[in-house]
């Protein structure tokens, strides 16, 4: 094991207190789904162990690994995603934040491997986009990994529904993954019940165009502003 950095241990504690956003906002189930991060500074991530539950996790149970997913601190081992984590961030180097979860609206579009279209205001917003399908590939290898990054590269959406599998979103920081994934399962859900009662149209590209646009550059508070 290495000395870790000072910024390690906020990374870890803030990659354990998100998790918590998972259950809230029912992302998960049991101990499936997994969030890590880039510990800023360094080549190194942290990542939830494997198979513990989320309330056994305390930061210190948080593993810290390299960009090729091999463990530097920690008692457990990493997330079996830990491969494709890394693979992200290694081809990346913009991601702060990984998410994983099989949340149950943005899955089932995922099993039938069909992206979600861009059909209300606030998809526009977050995603710019449809959420697109990535490729299925086994759990275990950084396969994963290239398929996040494949569908990902050049596309607004920081999200992807992995076929046959679930959830991937990546963020610039973890919060931010978070957030991508708690409204990726939001919007799914709603696009699905709006097709219940018959077909969903897609936004025309040039309101998503000025939806994301404003979202992304106007909306919230700003530094500078009177208010």
């Amino acid at each position: 094991m290495t000395a870790l950095p000072p910024a390690a241990e906020h990374t870890r504690a803030e990659v354990c207190a998100l998790h918590a956003e998972l259950l809230r906002w029912n992302l998960v189930t049991w101990t499936s789904g997994n969030i890590s991060a880039r510990i800023p500074g360094t080549d190194l991530i942290a990542i939830k162990p494997s198979g513990v539950t989320y309330d056994d996790l305390t930061p210190e149970s948080i593993v810290v690994c390299d960009l090729n997913g091999a463990v530097a601190e920690g008692r457990h081992a990493p997330s079996s995603d830990t491969d494709a984590h890394a693979y992200v961030y290694r081809a990346m180097p913009e991601v702060g934040g990984v998410v994983h979860t099989h949340s149950p609206y943005a899955t089932a579009w995922a099993a039938r491997n069909e992206p979600i279209p861009c059909a209300i205001t606030a998809m526009a917003d977050e995603f710019g986009d449809d959420i697109p399908v990535g490729p299925f590939a086994l759990i275990g290898g950084d396969d994963i990994g290239k398929g996040i990054v494949a569908t990902l590269s050049g596309h607004r959406s920081p999200a992807v529904l992995m076929s046959g599998h679930g959830v991937f979103t990546i963020g610039p920081d973890p919060k931010a993954a978070v957030k991508a994934a708690v409204m990726c399962e939001d919007v799914a859900r709603t696009v699905h019940l709006a097709r219940q009662n018959g077909p969903v149209e897609r936004l025309p590209q040039h309101h998503i165009d000025a939806l994301y646009d404003r979202y992304q550059n106007v909306y919230g508070q700003r530094r500078g502003t009177d208010s």
